[in-house]
């Protein structure tokens, strides 16, 4: 076994002793070691039940003849971070989350890993290192939320954030949405609806790395419990096995997870996410990937932000075994690939039923005839742009107009509420992106702000940040290259005329390439945001938000 190393032979007693001082016993020493990394803290209502979470993990190692040690790593909510100077941390938690799981793995040598995120930078943090060390590993995560209810209407956190607007704008009053925030977010969870967070945990499922109903089991049903006990028994027959993250995290998966991501219309974060998880696994994913699968693949689920079902409901009508059942009777999946059940995903999805047509559409009778997520690319994006189609307004999905630009959210947003913002107009917010930011913060606010003042069907918003998973309308992010880097998006004055044609998957900006050549002799690259500390070196090493925003190869 791996833990070996650590624990065998007498040139190991004083690291047995150690052990021994923290209370196990030599045959706990004896059985498979497996680490169990627990995200869970005070400050994620997503993380907060996550200590029982882990408890049932340990059960579940113990009941299989293994040992569980457990230790920590950071998380951040990004609900509470949004807004404001802690987002810019966000994305640049995933790296120190990766990397902090690959030191505990590499000082305490584990025979395997149950990890157990549940929150958007936390899941993908540690998809990432399960690649990187490549020992036996699965996911389980926290499950999501359920929906508020304010005066009979089923709510989430973005009710909340769009609610700002209304109020704004006087459809709402400043003691309704007081007592909207006190209902919208009933209890621990992931935020219900397929935001950031919930569309990488039900993608979990699609890699074959996280066992059947992962993405969709809710926090506080007790099934939750029953499959990290069963996660916790899995990872000790996947050491028995020899079973590794390279045997499961192939092409086939990532297509796998792609095709589900259309069909389910999930956050415009995984774009960002699956290419770095990606990455470490030795794969290549191109945001080209995700046009070809898109291109293929209808949309079948109408979620909120887009729709109006929820987490709660797409478990109800199946989960994401059903829809992966769905996607498999037309040739969309690679049911061949392998997952942590030991079994082929055909096998996993064999037999599997949609118990509600409404919120798991047939293939002959989706949403959208392609998916959710669509690559943009042209004068304005080179290396690409990202924009959660379906939850465009179908009168938005084609738009000429002037643009208005900002080099900051806040003054952005500034602009949205005060009412400064004219119907027709193209919102630039630019060095926001992974270096310029840095950490290329969310923005929900001000496209929450948009929908909150009735301008969603009006204007469209650009940037070289990033949004929310609980964002909706005609916003695009991910424009690569970045302000930052001198990309394009620098170059936009007010007044020129940006032209967006989703269908057509372009984005240009309608000024000469004379003109463009002329600014760029008068171009000069920002002073960092941030001189000192982690984001600080974040920036010297981040790459472009085409890529995933990794970290260089070569520093």
């Amino acid at each position: 076994m791996r833990s070996d190393v650590m624990k065998k032979g007498k040139e190991r007693a004083p690291h047995r002793s150690l052990f021994k001082a923290m209370g196990y016993t030599d045959e706990e020493l004896s059985r498979p070691i497996i680490g169990v990394a627990n995200s869970a803290n005070e400050l994620i209502p997503g993380h907060v039940h996550l200590h029982r979470i882990a408890q049932a993990v340990k059960e579940g190692i113990r009941m299989a003849g293994g040992t569980p040690m457990e230790f920590f790593t950071i998380g951040i909510c990004d609900g509470i971070a949004m807004g404001h100077q802690g987002m810019k941390y966000s994305l640049g938690s995933r790296e120190l989350i990766a990397d902090s799981v690959e030191v505990m793995a590499m000082a305490y040598p584990f025979d395997g890993l149950v990890l157990i995120p549940n929150c958007d930078k936390i899941i993908p943090g540690m998809m990432m290192a399960m690649a990187r060390l490549d020992i036996p590993s699965l996911l389980v995560s926290g499950g999501p939320m359920l929906t508020g209810d304010f005066h009979g209407q089923e709510v989430d956190l973005i009710t909340v954030f769009e609610a700002i607007g209304r109020v704004a704008s006087g459809e709402m009053s400043e003691e309704e949405l007081r007592e909207l925030e006190g209902c919208a977010c009933p209890g621990p969870g992931s935020c219900s609806g397929m935001f950031t967070a919930n569309s990488m945990n039900c993608l979990s499922e699609a890699l074959g790395i996280a066992l059947p109903g992962n993405g969709t089991i809710p926090a506080v049903d007790a099934a939750r419990l029953r499959l990290a006990k069963e996660a916790g028994m899995r990872v000790v027959e996947l050491v028995r096995g020899g079973l590794k993250p390279s045997d499961i995290l192939t092409r086939e998966a990532f297509e796998n997870a792609i095709a589900v991501d259309m069909a389910f219309g999930g956050s415009s974060n995984t774009a960002l996410h699956l290419p770095a998880i990606a990455h470490e696994a030795g794969v290549e994913l191109r945001l080209e990937d995700f046009n070809r699968i898109s291109d293929r693949t209808p949309h079948l689920c109408d979620l909120s932000p887009a729709g109006p079902h929820h987490l709660q409901d797409l478990h109800r009508a199946g989960g994401i075994r059903a829809l992966m059942g769905e996607l498999a009777k037309g040739g969309l999946l690679h049911t061949e690939a392998l997952t942590v059940t030991g079994k082929r995903l055909g096998e996993v999805i064999e037999g599997a039923q949609v118990l509600d047509r409404e919120v798991i559409r047939p293939l002959e009778e989706p949403y959208h005839r392609t998916g959710g997520l669509v690559a943009l690319f042209g004068n304005l994006a080179p290396q690409g742009a990202v924009v959660k189609a379906s939850a465009v307004a179908p009168e938005m999905l084609r738009h000429e107009g002037p643009a208005r630009v900002f080099d900051s959210e806040e003054e952005a947003l500034d602009a949205i509420l005060s009412r400064r913002i004219s119907p027709g107009e193209v919102i630039v917010i630019r060095y926001e992106g992974p270096r310029g930011g840095p950490g290329m913060r969310e923005m929900l606010a001000p496209t929450s702000a948009i929908v909150g003042v009735g301008m969603d069907k009006e204007v469209s918003l650009l940037t070289d940040g990033r949004f929310s998973g609980g964002t909706r309308g005609a916003a695009i992010g991910h424009i690569s290259p970045e302000a930052a880097e001198g990309g394009p998006i620098a170059l936009v004055r007010d007044g020129d005329t940006i032209r967006i044609d989703i269908p057509s998957r372009r984005l240009e900006l309608l000024v000469s390439e004379e003109e463009l050549r002329e600014r760029r002799k008068v171009w000069s690259p920002p002073e960092p945001k941030i001189r000192r500390g982690y984001m600080a070196r974040y920036a010297q090493m981040v790459t472009s938000a085409s890529t995933g925003a990794v970290f260089r190869e070569q520093i």
